[in-house]
């Protein structure tokens, strides 16, 4: 069986978006990784009751079952002379604003039928981050810790989404690979 291409020209189709609430239906969500099934299904609720982090569902239109879902939060990288130079951001602090993907994750089964959900979603992430620029504060990447301790492949896919390690942050020892993509570059 061939796998269909989700994009946002074809999206509405099969899925729509909207914020975690209260009566978000959460039980049926398996990703391959326990531990993104269990911060969903557990704590996401919480941490946006706290204000740490805000979690978006992609749904199937088809049952309302949660395909992915990102949690999303603000962040802000330190990027070296030779990092703000590659992006021309020719300004004297080393800290530059940054929306961060704190949690990514898809459900199992629909692996098997689409392709390209992780990537709809980073694009969905972008295009959340330029509307906030557009109306409420700035950030100037994208950021995402990748998980390497879950998925080794998970480089790869962040890489083939426009992210490149951060080299202030690049620790060989670490679980995770600090990772950004400029969302104006």
């Amino acid at each position: 069986m061939k796998r269909i291409a989700i994009s946002h020209a074809n999206v509405e189709k099969y899925f729509y978006i909207q914020p975690l609430s209260k009566n978000s239906i959460l039980h049926d969500f398996n990703c391959s990784f326990s531990e993104y099934t269990d911060y969903l299904i557990n704590d996401a609720l919480c941490s946006m009751n706290d204000h740490i982090a805000l979690t978006w569902l992609l749904a199937d239109c088809a049952n309302g079952k949660i395909v992915a879902y990102m949690s999303l939060i603000m962040d802000a990288i330190k990027l070296s002379f030779t990092e703000k130079k590659l992006h021309n951001l020719n300004y004297p602090f080393r800290t530059i604003p940054a929306m961060k993907i704190a949690k990514l994750a898809v459900d199992r089964t629909f692996l098997e039928k689409f392709k390209g959900i992780g990537s709809f979603m980073i694009d969905t992430a972008e295009r959340f981050a330029l509307a906030c620029n557009e109306n409420y504060c700035a950030a100037r990447f994208l950021t995402v810790d990748a998980d390497i301790e879950h998925n080794e492949g998970v480089l790869a896919f962040y890489q083939k989404n426009g992210f490149f390690p951060n080299a202030e942050l690049y620790n060989k020892n670490r679980k995770t690979i600090s990772m950004r993509k400029d969302i104006y570059g």
